[in-house]
């Protein structure tokens, strides 16, 4: 199975270079199941119904969040009513919609999608992630419920998140990490046949400070006092994310690859 996870969506220029792309990609890259982090879509803090509804007519096949999922107030409302977007499953119990999934290709196999949120530097700090996620894993454990397994983990700290990967390896195929909307170089599969890859970094304009207009970043580092807004950069975006391809008797990763494909960075293309 041939899985593809796109990184922070932020802002319109991000939105608009994956809702025109992600058919393509999907056709070229034979990608059976698409899983998109949209928590930076609508101006560039959270998500809304419109927006998610366009990503999912645009072939994602599940939205994952994290520290922006209720930017938005609608988001509260929409979540509950929406299976496919996920919030993170470490939130309290009794927060609006669910932070799992169990999900089917077009043909019928399963595939399940965690979303964590690391506790390093993040705010608000969640319930344990490790506890949270193992709890997901061993109630929908890979090859015999799952054909496949996606963990979304949305964290500051890259060692929090490599963390992440040595946790679930052996019983996910997939531990990406969003959220610094900076893609890293780390990706691998691990001994036990996890794939990981530290970051994903963003889908937007990298001409940019993470994706926000440069002048009022510049402003708040050099004078340490806020002018206005974040604004996110409108120049032409980066796709960002990677694709894994697992087995199909153990669920486990066979191939990993990062994707990066318009705007400022480096084209990155799988090889698989």
């Amino acid at each position: 199975m041939r899985i593809l996870y796109l990184g922070d969506i932020v802002g319109r220029a991000g939105r608009k270079a994956v809702i025109s792309q992600l058919p393509r990609l999907r056709k070229e890259l034979r990608v059976d199941f698409a899983v998109v982090n949209c928590e930076n879509a609508a101006g560039g803090f959270g998500i809304t119904e419109k927006i998610a509804e366009q990503l999912l007519a645009a072939e994602a096949d599940v939205l994952t969040t994290g520290n922006h999922a209720f930017d938005q107030r609608e988001a509260l409302t929409y979540i509950a009513r929406q299976p496919r977007l996920l919030r993170p499953l470490n939130y309290p119990a009794g927060t609006p919609g669910s932070g799992a999934g169990l999900f089917e290709t077009s043909d019928g196999r399963r595939v399940l999608v965690l979303l964590a949120m690391g506790q390093v530097g993040m705010h608000p700090i969640l319930d344990d992630p490790f506890a949270a996620v193992a709890r997901e894993l061993d109630a929908c454990p890979l090859r015999e419920m799952a054909d496949a397994i996606v963990v979304d983990m949305h964290a500051e700290a890259t060692s929090e998140k490599m963390a992440m990967a040595h946790f679930c390896d052996g019983r996910a195929s997939l531990v990406v990490g969003s959220h610094t909307h900076v893609p890293t170089a780390d990706d691998q599969i691990l001994p036990g046949g996890t794939a990981c890859l530290s970051d994903a970094g963003m889908c937007g304009d990298y001409n940019s400070v993470i994706g926000m207009d440069k002048d009022e970043p510049l402003q708040r580092f050099t004078r340490r006092v806020p002018s206005q807004r974040f604004t996110p950069a409108a120049g032409e975006a980066t796709i960002c994310g990677v694709l894994v391809e697992t087995d199909d008797a153990s669920g486990l990763a066979r191939h990993v690859c990062p994707l990066r494909s318009g705007g400022r960075l480096r084209p990155m293309w799988p090889d698989f």
